[in-house]
């Protein structure tokens, strides 16, 4: 009995759980994580760059690939990167901004991509004030005109000086005799007006004109607004061409082309079709002679044949525009498939 007692007493210990070791922690991959993301650049001078370089680090178990740095825009660029970081090493992305053109408060950014999964697309931004001396606002000016009753119209222009000391503007000169300029002065030295006339009539398409101010400012010795004149056909077709990818849809491509009437008089539109079978197109008159809109829907299946234009049609009751045409044309970068392709 007593050796019984014994050996059950020493179950306990043969049957302990041994003791507790630290379990290897699962690995984390790479890592991406930048000492920040935002810089404030402050301010610079209008034309000026900015060039800053984000520091990161690889704080993952694995090595980092930063596969591709991409801008928001034109004026931001990336300079040279690095593209693999080992675990616990650091690295860097320049980002350089041309502040030529902006003015005033600007956030400019960059999407980093990696191959970080919970990091994949960071975005970077270079934010300040871009500072003008002498600044004419707006610097683009636009004119939209029909085809038919175009009448002058005016725009004003706000030039201001930042400047401590005072600044004039001895002269103004156009290259386009249908813009007039007139310089009105509201504080002198400190604030002008340019009242910009544009004076029809207006033939072409588009029409612009630079008109360049001198200034007795050393840093800005000349201001350039530029005017732009539109014209808007009677009847305008938006877009003007459809696209549609050059490989086969699974599922129908719905599009709507919307078509204005400018002109002094109704126009009536009817027949759309398209020159190919397959396409349903479908006309809605939304302001009486005046606003329609054209709904393309393209079937599953559907695809453009080599050497084949394509195109909708809408007839028109307007002398000058009989027939409206719109291309249906192959996406940029994709391919045209050909009817013996599988």
């Amino acid at each position: 009995m007593v050796l019984a007692l014994v050996a059950l007493a020493g179950l306990p210990t043969a049957w302990a759980a041994p003791a507790d070791r630290p379990m290897p922690e699962p690995p984390t991959g790479p890592v991406l994580t930048f000492e920040s993301t935002v810089f404030d650049f402050g301010r610079v001078d209008s034309g000026g760059s900015i060039t800053h370089a984000f520091v990161f680090r690889n704080t993952g178990d694995q090595v980092l690939e930063i596969t591709r740095v991409q801008p928001g825009c034109g004026c931001t660029t990336a300079g040279t990167w690095d593209k693999r970081v080992e675990p616990g090493a650091k690295g860097s992305i320049p980002l350089q901004f041309n502040s030529a053109g902006f003015s005033g408060r600007v956030t400019k950014t960059a999407t980093v991509h990696s191959n970080d999964r919970n990091h994949s697309n960071v975005v970077l931004q270079l934010t300040g004030t871009v500072w003008k001396p002498v600044e004419a606002t707006p610097s683009l000016v636009m004119f939209s005109y029909p085809e038919e009753g175009q009448t002058p119209q005016t725009r004003d222009i706000r030039i201001v000086n930042h400047l401590e000391e005072a600044v004039t503007i001895s002269g103004i000169e156009g290259t386009n005799a249908s813009f007039q300029a007139v310089l009105e002065t509201v504080r002198p030295g400190h604030e002008y007006q340019l009242h910009l006339t544009a004076t029809p009539p207006f033939t072409q398409r588009s029409t612009v004109a630079p008109i360049r101010l001198t200034t007795s400012a050393p840093k800005v010795p000349s201001l350039q607004v530029t005017a732009y004149a539109l014209v808007q056909p009677l009847v305008a077709v938006s877009p003007e061409q459809l696209w549609i990818p050059g490989e086969t849809p699974a599922s129908p491509i719905k599009s709507t082309l919307v078509i204005r009437n400018s002109g002094a008089d109704p126009v009536k539109l009817s027949e759309p079709k398209a020159t190919v079978d397959g396409p349903e197109v479908v006309l809605r008159e939304s302001e009486a002679g005046r606003l329609y809109h054209v709904d393309v829907t393209f079937p599953a299946g559907f695809r453009l044949e080599e050497g084949r234009p394509v195109e909708i049609t809408v007839r028109s009751s307007h002398p000058k525009f009989p027939l409206l045409r719109i291309p249906v044309l192959q996406q940029p970068g994709s391919r045209t498939r050909k009817p013996t392709d599988s």
